[in-house]
């Protein structure tokens, strides 16, 4: 599996196509990105990969993790790879690395992200890291639907839900490396840099991330716009990919 600054990563699409990197959220695997892949390499030469202690990609250091360690992580990819001035796609935890990585960036799109935390978030958070500790793994994974769906698209996909589980059970991080991908996520707060074109999409009936924080983001941004989706919840790029990915494609075309 090829491996860059002890990240796993994998190209899709035309050699000579532009970059554009995916980078997911929370969970930290490229896999997350599997609904989408197909339409946006379609012109692009995707970049996925896993973040750092999570997936294939090596283990997190004894030292301390922010957002900023992880956007240091991608900088240290683009750099082994002769990557300069890709396009990039993040969603949530993603998003705020994309958030960080500012003028090294050709454009962004963040998906659900927030200039600093939202007291919704963090309650979320904590009934999520209360989850993990007191009922284990199984509980904290197979709650993740609640947090991530709209009530009636798991309702619908009940059992494809049931099968990721079971895969994501098998892979999950350990528990200090979740607490510690938490606690950075809790503590990033935007900070005043140069920037780049930046579509922050945002799903109406996020029950993790309000759309409101994209609101906020926006106007804390220079040249910064906002999508909103009616419906989709915070995986609204795998619950209406068509829709999502017409979105972020029409942007990067622009």
């Amino acid at each position: 599996m090829p491996h860059a600054g002890g990240l796993w990563f994998e190209w899709h699409g035309p050699p000579e196509g532009e970059v554009l990197i995916l980078s997911p959220g929370l969970g930290g695997a490229g896999s997350y990105w599997a609904p989408n892949l197909a339409a946006l390499s379609r012109d692009h030469r995707v970049l996925v990969y896993d973040h750092r202690g999570t997936g294939r990609s090596g283990p997190l250091s004894d030292g301390p993790v922010s957002v900023a360690s992880m956007a240091a992580d991608v900088r240290a990819l683009m750099d082994e790879l002769g990557v300069q001035r890709p396009c990039f796609l993040g969603h949530a935890l993603g998003g705020l690395i994309g958030l960080e990585l500012g003028a090294v960036l050709a454009k962004r799109v963040i998906v659900n992200g927030w200039p600093r935390l939202d007291p919704h978030t963090a309650l979320c958070f904590d009934m999520r890291l209360e989850l993990l500790r007191a009922s284990g793994p199984d509980a904290y994974v197979r709650a993740q639907p609640i947090f991530l769906y709209p009530a009636g698209w798991s309702s619908m996909n009940s059992g494809m839900l049931d099968l990721e589980a079971e895969h994501q059970l098998e892979r999950l991080p350990p528990v200090a490396t979740v607490e510690k991908r938490i606690a950075a996520a809790r503590a990033f707060e935007l900070r005043p840099g140069p920037a780049c074109p930046t579509l922050l999409v945002a799903a109406a009936d996020d029950v993790l991330v309000p759309a409101l924080c994209s609101e906020l983001l926006a106007g804390e941004l220079a040249n910064a716009t906002v999508a909103s989706l009616e419906w989709g919840g915070h995986a609204c790029n795998v619950t209406d990919p068509d829709t999502f990915n017409r979105l972020v494609l029409k942007f990067l075309r622009s």
